[in-house]
């Protein structure tokens, strides 16, 4: 098996349910990289809150935002925005719904808030608080609002082209780029690297990582993982609280 890259995503997947990392999986993921092979992050999170995972295994690459970035140790080499004005509009429509919707946008590693409780959020103590009164200005690669209706979240997105995300037991909605996504991100970086896709395993669990674990050229889900992931991918692994990822890759790669 030649593997050039690994490529896992986060939340339910590389993490325990407590949101720890074990000293195994960190010990394993340093000898992939000792061995030449990448370990690559994709992740829904904000960059500031996938920040300490980062700083805890040093991955080569962090895809992070729902694919809308890529860093390098840090370093902005893609960013997929939205129209600006398509972007503001989304804001005004969530407005529109609620006066009280608390709502979060990522500009790069920076994230705008309307929440008077930033510094009590463990992913998000590094927000900025905005009231959005004013338009923003600056280049925009998500928005994400709480919404009791997912038919809203759906009439907003399709008024203003752009890409509906919803996340596994949570009533938090993303808009996105119309083309943006993990997999987009992978293509970017697969192709900056000259990395055939048929060299990457990757490892994830929820309905947006799927078509990444599609396209790579080996899928493996974590046993916890929702049904439908399973079903797409060419194997199953142990759960996250049982250090799936890392016990697959000293099974097939060790």
């Amino acid at each position: 098996m030649n593997i050039k890259m690994i490529l896992t995503d986060l939340d339910h997947t590389l993490l325990r349910s407590d949101g720890s990392i074990s000293e195994y999986t960190k010990q394993i993921l340093k000898q992939c990289q000792s061995r030449g092979i990448l370990v690559v992050i994709a992740t829904a999170r904000y960059w500031i809150g996938a920040e300490r995972y980062i700083e805890e295994i040093q991955p080569d690459y962090e895809i992070t935002t729902d694919g809308t970035l890529i860093h390098q140790r840090g370093k902005q080499i893609y960013s997929c925005n939205m129209d600006i004005n398509a972007a503001n509009q989304i804001i005004q429509d969530l407005l529109e719904q609620n006066q009280d919707t608390e709502i979060t946008v990522a500009a790069d590693r920076q994230v705008f808030w309307n929440s008077h409780h930033i510094s009590e959020s463990e992913k998000l103590h590094k927000a900025v608080f905005y009231d959005y009164k004013e338009p923003l200005s600056c280049p925009i690669n998500k928005i994400v609002a709480e919404l009791s209706d997912s038919d809203i979240a759906v009439k907003i997105a399709n008024r203003n082209h752009c890409r509906l995300q919803s996340y596994r037991g949570e009533n938090w909605y993303a808009f996105l780029p119309e083309k943006s996504g993990k997999i987009q991100a992978i293509f970017e970086l697969a192709k900056l690297l000259n990395i055939s896709l048929s060299d990457i395993v990757s490892f994830g669990d929820d309905i947006n990582d799927m078509e990444m674990l599609q396209i790579c050229g080996v899928g493996v889900a974590v046993s916890n993982a929702v049904a439908d992931v399973k079903a797409a991918a060419d194997c199953v692994t142990l759960s996250n609280d049982e250090d799936g990822v890392a016990d697959w890759i000293a099974k097939h790669l060790g």
